[in-house]
């Protein structure tokens, strides 16, 4: 099992860069940490793997 985790410093200025990373690490459980954004801008379409 791969974990991986990532600063991503504001997820809505970064998503390319965070998508590239995920494809390209692939890990099992990615731990988002600073995604400074309030529930209803949060990217969640664009997100791979998002449940709820």
């Amino acid at each position: 099992m791969k974990i991986a985790t990532y600063n991503v410093n504001g997820i809505n200025a970064r998503l390319p860069v965070l998508l590239d990373w995920l494809k390209r690490s692939a890990p099992d459980v990615a731990c988002l940490q600073e995604l400074k954004a309030p529930q209803e801008k949060f990217p969640e379409k664009e997100s791979p793997g998002t449940t709820g």
